[in-house]
């Protein structure tokens, strides 16, 4: 019955609109928030991020990211890679992404920068038919136990060239960005009845900025202790979302609470604490539920993982990023 509900709820989300997913910890994933972020820090770094959203539901919504990137000083220029697999009712519905991103910079004077950011990838949305049932399987008294008379359709996947761009204002004492995705809204059309009702996922605004506070000046073997307040603004079709909180780092620790509100309702007060050791850095985060979902959705955690190949000699403008590094 729950993958009947679920079936039911997905073809209605899909013949109006879809939305991305958005990771909590989004200072973790930054080429997912704006393409203009490739090569922004003061050397190559990766990472990943798993996301496993309500759990009180057996498998809801779990996402899967992994990026990396570099910049090229020489030209003014950086590069990325990013992949994300999301998964929908325990592998009913999945949605993959893999793109690579360019970013320009622009040096306005010495204290101020701008990125401007493009980025190509591929969208492909998956449906899983075997794993659907349907009310006409089911039994009144033993459940489950027909065949049904459902017909499979003959696609059960579509792949789509995805295009985004983004802009980045960067300095010592804040940054500033504005990101389009999906330009040419990607259709993610599956089942032939939908096909004259979608038009294509629609296009995600991300307006996202934030300012670093230096609590106590860092040396050759401490890194500072600052407090960096930050905002993020989606809005995708009829969704939208405000994160609004601050992360802060004392030595070798770090931590931030942000609160979440989608304009519809409050929706979750989300909870970081992480490490951060030489070249790595962890983060675990979980998203309290505050809205009417508390209670029988359950919380959302993530896990991040991140590597920066440091190299201290090389300059750096972009300080106020430090919590995307």
């Amino acid at each position: 019955m729950k993958q009947l509900l679920f079936f039911a709820l997905l073809c209605s989300c899909v013949m109006v609109s879809a939305q991305d997913p958005i990771f909590s910890q989004f200072y973790a994933m930054p080429l997912q928030i704006n393409p203009g972020f490739a090569g922004s820090a003061n050397a190559p770094r990766a990472g990943l991020a798993y996301r496993n959203q309500w759990t009180g539901f057996d498998n809801a919504y779990r996402t899967y990211a992994v990026f990396y990137d570099q910049s090229f000083e020489k030209i003014n220029s950086g590069i990325g890679f990013y992949a994300e697999g999301d998964n929908a009712g325990n592998g009913i519905f999945k949605t993959s992404r893999f793109s690579a991103t360019y970013a320009y910079k622009l040096q306005l004077n010495d204290e101020l920068a701008v990125k401007l950011g493009v980025e190509g990838g591929l969208h492909q949305v998956h449906l899983d038919w075997l794993k659907l049932t349907f009310s006409d399987q089911i039994d009144p008294v033993n459940g489950f136990t027909y065949n049904t008379a459902e017909i499979q359709p003959d696609a059960t996947s579509n792949t789509s060239l995805d295009l985004s761009t983004g802009l980045l204002l960067l300095s010592k004492k804040f940054y500033l960005g504005f990101a389009l995705k999906h330009l040419n809204t990607p259709n993610e059309g599956i089942l032939l009845a939908n096909n004259n009702l979608y038009r294509g996922l629609p296009l995600r605004y991300t307006l996202h900025g934030g300012t670093e506070w230096i609590v106590k000046a860092g040396n050759k073997t401490r890194p500072p202790s600052f407090i960096s307040p930050n905002f993020l603004f989606v809005s995708q079709g009829p969704y939208k979302q405000l994160n609004l909180g601050a992360y802060a780092s004392v030595g070798a620790v770090y931590s931030g609470v942000w609160f979440r509100h989608t304009f519809s309702n409050t929706d979750a007060v989300i909870l970081l604490a992480g490490l951060r050791q030489g070249i790595w850095k962890m983060g675990i985060s979980y998203d309290l539920t505050v809205s009417g979902l508390a209670g029988k959705a359950g919380g959302t955690y993530e896990l991040s993982f991140g590597i920066l190949f440091n190299s201290p000699n090389r300059p750096d403008i972009n300080d106020c990023t430090r919590m995307f590094q």
